[in-house]
Order: C-alpha cells, then sequence, then structure tokens
C-alpha cells in the first residue's frame, strides 16, 4: 500500500493536461507505473514502463527538477497495436538514481518501437537514499529479474511484447548491472576495498565514508554470484561505473552480443568507467566512445542557472559540464541515435 501510494504521488504534481488531437502513434509515448515483488529486496519495486501510444491520457513531466529539464509522456496512455521488443533500463546512483531521470532517453526508445521498463533500485537517491544500499551491487540484477517477471504478466502488455526479443540498457552504475546480466561477475575483494582511498569514485566514496559505511565490514557472500539472466539477448552499458571490481576473467564468459559505450575522450575518461579492454574480452564484445561527452552528459538537459544552483548547493560534481564542442542536447541526440541502432540491430533484424 505505501509502495502504491508513493507512486501516485510521483505522478500527481506533473503538471497533468488532457490530450485532445489525434496523430501518428509514433508521436505519443505512453507511461505507467507498477509494482513489482521482488523477494530478494523483501518488498515491491516501483517500476516504471513507455510504451508507444495512441492519443489519450494525460501529459505528464518525468525527470524535471531544479537542475534538469523534464520529458514528457502520456499517463495511462492506450498502447499502440503491435508487438513491441522490451528494454530493461537500469539507473545509476545520485541525481541520476531513478528511472524518471533516464526517461529522455527512455521516451525516445519507445518512440522507435520499443517498450521500456525501469526498476527503482532501492536506496540510490532522495529520501530514502543509502549509501549501503547502494553499494549491495549484487542486488540489481535481481530487480531487473523482477521487472521482466512483472512486465510479462501486465495485461496492457501481454499482447504487445514480442517473444524472447528482450534487452538490457544501464548508464553508471546501470551500465555495471548489465554488464552482470550477460555474465560478468563482481570480485568481493575489489568491491570491499574499492572506497580505501578517493582515487577511483571520490565522490560516491566520500558519501560512502560521511555515511558510516565500511564496505570491508559489509556482508559479502553474495556478492561473487553468478547473475546471468539467460532470458536477456543484448546488454548494452553507457559509461559503466564501477568497472573496476568485476572478475575479470569472467568477462570471457559473456555468450550475448554487448555494447559498451565511453563518454569522453580517451585518457580523459575516469578509471572507475573506462571499459575498452573489458570490450575486448568480451566474444561479442563493440567498444566506442563519444568524446565531446562527460560521465555527466547522461543527466537530463540542464536548466538555465542549474550549474550555479548546484555550486551554492555544494553538490561536488560538475553536473551540467560536457567534453566540450558538442551540447548536452546534441549529445543526447547522438546517444539516443547510438542506442536505438544498436537495439534494433539486435532485437528488431535477428532471427
Amino acid at each position: 500500500m505505501k509502495l502504491m501510494l508513493k507512486i501516485a504521488t510521483m505522478f500527481c504534481c506533473l503538471s497533468p493536461m488532457m490530450v485532445h488531437h489525434s496523430a501518428a502513434a509514433s508521436e505519443f509515448v505512453g507511461v505507467q507505473q507498477i509494482a513489482a515483488p521482488s523477494k530478494e529486496r523483501g518488498s515491491d519495486l516501483a517500476v516504471t514502463i513507455w510504451y508507444p501510444a495512441e492519443a489519450g491520457g494525460k501529459v505528464v513531466t518525468l525527470g524535471e527538477s531544479a537542475f534538469f529539464v523534464g520529458t514528457d509522456a502520456m499517463l495511462e496512455a492506450p498502447i499502440t497495436r503491435g508487438k513491441y521488443p522490451l528494454i530493461l533500463l537500469s539507473h545509476g546512483a545520485g541525481l541520476g538514481g531513478t528511472p524518471q531521470a533516464m526517461s529522455w532517453i527512455a521516451t525516445s526508445l519507445a518512440k522507435q518501437g520499443f517498450i521500456v521498463a525501469a526498476p527503482t533500485h532501492p536506496g540510490n537517491t532522495g529520501t530514502n537514499r543509502s549509501a549501503a544500499e547502494t553499494m549491495k551491487l549484487w542486488l540489481r540484477p535481481a530487480d531487473i529479474g523482477a521487472t521482466l517477471d512483472m512486465v510479462e504478466k501486465q495485461p496492457l502488455f501481454e499482447n504487445h511484447l514480442e517473444p524472447e526479443r528482450v534487452g538490457a540498457l544501464g548508464l553508471s552504475m546501470g551500465g555495471s548491472t548489465v554488464l552482470t546480466l550477460a555474465g560478468a561477475r563482481i570480485d568481493p575483494i575489489r568491491l570491499a576495498s574499492y572506497c580505501d582511498t578517493d582515487v577511483l569514485n571520490p565522490s560516491l566514496c566520500g558519501w560512502v565514508r560521511q555515511s558510516g559505511v565500511d564496505l570491508h565490514a559489509m556482508d559479502m557472500k553474495l556478492a561473487g554470484r553468478n547473475n546471468k539472466d539467460k532470458r536477456i539477448q543484448f546488454v548494452m552499458a553507457i559509461d559503466p561505473a564501477p568497472v573496476d571490481v568485476f572478475q575479470v576473467s569472467t568477462f570471457s564468459e559473456a555468450s550475448i552480443p554487448v555494447d559498451i559505450v565511453n563518454l569522453g575522450r580517451p585518457g580523459k575518461i575516469p578509471r572507475t568507467a573506462l571499459a575498452s579492454e573489458i570490450a575486448k574480452a568480451i566474444p561479442e564484445g563493440k567498444y566506442s566512445t563519444i568524446e565531446d561527452a562527460s560521465h555527466y552528459s547522461m543527466f537530463g538537459e540542464c536548466k538555465p542557472n542549474a550549474a550555479e544552483i548546484a555550486e551554492t548547493k555544494q553538490l561536488g560534481d560538475p553536473i551540467c559540464s560536457d567534453g566540450g564542442g558538442q551540447s548536452r542536447l546534441e549529445i543526447h541526440e547522438q546517444l539516443i541515435k547510438l542506442v536505438t541502432e544498436a537495439f534494433a540491430r539486435e532485437l528488431k533484424t535477428k532471427r
């Protein structure tokens, strides 16, 4: 009951407006939220789903904040006739720690003929933010599995899902999550020592220490388990982080295609996200970069004065800084094109 009230609250304050005009189905994106039971978490997960829609429903703006521009979709709109591949989306932590923060890419994928479903990984952001829960990286893959289980049971989608056409997309910490779905395994020793210094991730590890979390004391009996999900045929990781907590040898065990994208110029990509060597170890791995981007380019488009507000609030991260040469909107357009083409290649054309 608490989760359903929370889900309702997430939408009730998002500038509703009735849609009366009609247009081609591809112009509309529907959105709804469901609750997915999770045995692993011992509670339900809030799951956001975007899909190709017909005109109808209410316009809601998702992902808008004091810092970022939001993206419109239509709450509870009717789904467009047809069958669509499913993309399971895994978000990062911090300001990007919600499905709604990834709306800019999820909405674009839905317009291109995909159903996109994203669970809220507990503890990653908001009032329930928890450093301890965030660092339990081995629980995230099960959130994706629980989401897949529940989406397949939804009456709205049961006749609209392409059988066995399932992929996973992850950004930042979500990128590392989808790599585990392909077969990579976490190294508990590396994870335990990840925040021994600030060399790898000063922002995240500073929060971990301030929260009084000692990774060496955390129960990691399950951290190194195999989280591969055989229902998933393709994964794509954008600036996966941390990638330096994996058992390196396990990347060679990935049996599905894996695309990895780093944001930034060679030599400027943070060590904890640098995945060029990992891609080489994956049998069907592909690797590319967007040199005019930065890790923060996966956030929404910044509002005017957002950088100044972030500095005033002492966030410590240059959330509106990209690599130079392109605006964030242009970088998003490049990322959307890259991601859409990859999932179309792997989920729409393969037989």
